[in-house]
């Protein structure tokens, strides 16, 4: 299956834009949402999910369910191994720095560990049930990819119209309350007894809508049945004017301090807000409608990033557990100290994107026949 590298970068672009949204330096909240009111956690789930979908349906067409189910849930697996060993880091070091040394930050992002005590959250953190601020986005990743065989097979054999039906209405009922009343049903029946700020600031409810999307437009393309680009050359035109407009308020907002009031909603990113879907759409059809420009800033080590993006994922947030023990008590990190910790994270992240890559295999003689054509089966995923 042939790379398409400016998309490996695009990942890598995504990964380091959210490094530098993490770092709790001077210059995070000019990169946090710079391009409008989209972030770097939609596009990272958004291509995670293309990816997904387009090689674990060529692995179902040409293997079977087994085969497709087995090897994402052994990429299920390894995810949730890198979140043991996150939890590990938060809660057996982190967690000691602040009682030896009143890490404030660590206190403040850990304050449910503290009350609840090591056992009670550990239990709750290795069942994803508490999921920390800064490290919520792995079990939501987790929970996706668990969801992953399911969603392909049913897609195959009921077609995308329900899937995509019934995800839309997961994230509009998510809109008006769907995951504050999952909360009050497992508090009062199964006895859940944790603040429902504890569970994570992603609704899940409503960020699967990026995922399912991402999957049916990952499948869709490895059908050959995708034609992206003729819908960007459609829209291109008011999906610009749709992006300028959205971009100049982002501004005027941040700079200006403007309050929305009662339509706050439709801009949240916790809840993914309409204005953020309308806006990432728009965005998505300007690069697609470019994207001979775009390929021009697909670099090497983006490149790597991007193919090795589990790894890098993961590791980024060992640099900012740094992060929040260097700023000690204050708001982020000033000064000369913040360049060797941008300078080390990202010298650091392109050293374990390079270990962890690994050379591409040769795609296999045989082939998978889809509609008349002849298409190369997906290769094991890096």
């Amino acid at each position: 299956m042939k790379r398409e590298l400016d998309i490996d970068a695009g990942r890598g672009l995504m990964l380091a834009w959210m490094t530098l949204t993490h770092l709790p330096t001077a210059i995070t909240p000019w990169v946090n949402q710079p391009f409008g009111y989209i972030s770097a956690s939609e596009g990272f789930i958004f291509l995670s999910a293309l990816f997904t979908g387009r090689i674990y349906y060529r692995l179902l067409r040409r293997d079977g369910m087994p085969k497709m189910t087995a090897k994402l849930l052994w990429r299920t697996l390894k995810l949730y191994g890198y979140h043991v060993l996150l939890l590990f880091l938060a809660f057996g070091i982190a967690a000691r720095y602040a009682f030896t040394s009143h890490g404030q930050g660590f206190y403040n992002l850990l304050d449910f560990y503290f009350a609840a005590g090591p056992a009670r959250a550990i239990r709750d953190a290795l069942v994803l049930v508490y999921r920390p601020p800064l490290l919520d986005i792995v079990p939501l990743y987790i929970i996706f990819l668990l969801i992953a065989p399911g969603v392909i097979y049913a897609a195959s054999r009921i077609g995308w119209k329900y899937i995509l039906g019934a995800s839309f209405a997961f994230w509009l009922a998510a809109q008006f309350g769907l995951r504050e009343g999952v909360y009050w049903v497992l508090t009062h029946y199964f006895g859940i007894g944790i603040p429902l700020n504890e569970m994570g600031a992603f609704n899940l409810w409503a960020w699967q809508l990026v995922w399912i999307v991402g999957i049916w437009c990952g499948v869709r393309w490895a059908r050959g049945d995708f034609p992206i680009r003729e819908w960007a050359r459609r829209t291109w035109i008011p999906a610009s004017v749709v992006l300028v407009l959205l971009l100049a308020l982002r501004y005027r907002q941040q700079i200006y301090g403007l309050d929305f009031g009662h339509f706050a909603y439709f801009f949240d990113k916790w809840h993914l807000g309409a204005i953020r879907i309308i806006d990432f759409a728009a965005v998505s059809m300007v690069l697609v409608r470019f994207r001979s420009l775009v390929q021009a800033f697909a670099t090497r080590p983006l490149v790597l990033m991007g193919q090795s993006s589990l790894p890098v994922f993961c590791t980024h947030f060992v640099f900012c557990f740094l992060g929040i023990a260097l700023m000690g008590s204050a708001d982020r990190i000033y000064g000369w100290t913040q360049v060797p910790l941008i300078v080390g994270t990202f010298a650091a992240l392109l050293l374990v994107a390079k270990i962890a890559a690994r050379p591409e295999r040769p795609a296999p003689l045989n082939t998978v026949r889809e509609k008349g054509r002849s298409v190369h089966p997906a290769v094991a995923p890096q």
